[in-house]
């Protein structure tokens, strides 16, 4: 039998992301990383609705990272709320109100295109907690985490049955958010102290 390329991909994107989480939760329980609870809250609502929206669009077995990664996804808010970051700000609080009502309207939309969009946009607003977190806190993240979330990705981008804006757009968004907390990490804990 002669494995299909595609779901090749899709197994070595899942297997990558599963195992970015086991250091992430290590380090959460041991609380070295303090995830914030706002953001992975948004993610478990965000990624959820992007993996029906990419099986609809046509992404196949391309979704499977994301679908096994929701498990997880929704773990880590679990594990927040005990284990989370406690530097939540106004600011914070506004995203999350205005991720959740966006959410609302997404779910009133039914169109594909423009709900990839919105969940996209409101994906990366839960970003922003968590930008400003690592921003002040670099060392709190588990840095090999991230790189392997964002080359996850990259897997399940080539396992898509499928390229268009349904499929893409959502991926492509966490990819380059994950890259880039992976990099204020880098960048900014030479100036801070670990703690």
């Amino acid at each position: 039998m002669i494995w299909d390329i595609k779901i090749i991909l899709a197994i070595i994107a899942t297997f990558i992301g599963i195992v970015a989480f086991f250091p992430y939760l290590k380090d959460t329980l041991n609380r070295k990383t303090k995830p914030h609870a706002y953001t992975w809250l948004i993610w478990a609502l965000t990624q959820g609705t992007a993996v029906f929206a990419m099986l609809y669009a046509g992404g196949g077995i391309g979704a499977m990272n994301l679908a096994v990664g929701l498990f997880f996804v929704f773990a880590v808010f679990l594990f927040s709320l005990k284990y989370g970051t406690k530097d939540i700000t106004k600011s914070d609080t506004i995203v999350l109100a205005l991720a959740i009502c966006a959410i609302l309207v997404w779910w009133q939309l039914g169109k594909p295109l423009i709900s990839v969009i919105m969940v996209s946009s409101i994906d990366f607003l839960g970003y922003i907690p968590s930008f400003r977190k690592t921003y002040k806190q670099p060392w709190s993240k588990t840095l090999p985490s991230w790189a392997l979330f964002a080359l996850s990705n990259v897997f399940a981008i080539l396992a898509l049955r499928e390229y268009n804006v349904l499929t893409l757009t959502y991926i492509i968004t966490i990819t380059l958010a994950n890259l880039l907390i992976f990099f204020i990490c880098l960048l900014r804990r030479p100036f801070v102290k670990n703690e």
